[in-house]
């Protein structure tokens, strides 16, 4: 599989948890693992405009709003379009992104789903590569916090059905029961992979039967054990959750959430593209 990367995305951020060093640790893993790069280009008003109010990007646009936990950097809105370029690349050539900043909590006007923050995202990528592609799509996102911008876009859309599995309680609070296309699977802190692994298997049990052309992953590896919303997983866990989501013979493509232990990122990430791969 082929990764979706510029340097240029490390270039903001040094003292943020969303800081270049989880993408810088894990780009130099995977490029000793022998990947091939693509450059990205920025995505376009249009393809942004797709999923987000004309009002949102002008806010990111110019630097005009404040958020405690995702700042108004300096250019953010070039950094944002680049990573939503990334995503639409990786969706045209079934390939991974590891840009950042991420996006999955970045709801239709910003703020989604009543979260009081915007959750270091300010596009929401996988939802702007889905659109710019055009097919019925599967999302699976096992970002250890429920995705509440990807469900908020997604919502009800019959191109779209979303799977969820994350640490509950926690960050941004949504994501508590199943609803429409949206399935969602909260899971207590540190529940292992065992029950990690038969909580996936029922997930894909239930959509299985939907009709999807194409399976786009929100890939967070924060419910790794030790991070932010550890679900107790390993390295290994990841090749296993590639396994299995290979078995649905579907083409696939990824882009890169949370993570926030760089040389687990880059660990992680490999196991479960060799899993996709097998």
């Amino acid at each position: 599989m082929k990764i979706i990367f510029s340097e240029k995305c490390l270039e903001y951020s040094d003292f943020h948890i969303e800081s270049p060093e989880r993408v810088r640790k894990a780009y130099e893993i995977l490029r000793e693992a022998g990947y091939e790069f693509l450059e990205p280009e920025p995505a376009s008003e249009e393809d942004i405009l797709r999923v987000h109010t004309k009002e949102h990007l002008e806010r990111i646009k110019t630097g005009n709003f404040f958020d405690p936990d995702t700042p108004a950097y300096n250019n953010i809105y070039e950094y944002a379009r680049l990573a939503a370029g990334g995503a639409i690349l990786a969706a045209k050539v079934k390939g991974f992104s590891l840009m950042r900043p991420p996006g999955h909590h970045a709801g239709k006007n910003g703020k989604a789903l009543g979260a009081s923050t915007l959750g270091f995202c300010y596009f929401n990528n996988i939802a702007i590569a889905v659109r710019a592609l055009g097919k019925s799509t599967l999302i699976i996102d096992i970002d250890g916090h429920h995705g509440n911008g990807t469900q908020e876009i997604f919502f009800k859309d019959p191109k779209v059905t979303y799977i969820s599995l994350h640490c509950s309680p926690l960050y941004p609070g949504t994501g508590k029961y199943s609803e429409e296309n949206c399935f969602n699977f909260p899971l207590s802190a540190d529940v292992g992979e065992k029950k990690y692994l038969q909580t996936l298997k029922l997930a894909l049990s239930k959509v299985e039967k939907r009709n999807f052309e194409v399976i786009a992953i929100s890939a967070g590896f924060d419910c790794h054990a030790g991070d932010i919303a550890s679900l107790g997983l390993t390295s290994k866990s990841f090749r296993k959750i590639g396994e299995m989501i290979k078995k649905l013979e579907r083409p696939v493509f990824g882009v890169l959430e949370g993570g926030y232990i760089g040389e687990n990122v880059g660990k992680d990430l490999n196991e479960l593209l060799k899993g996709l791969e097998a």
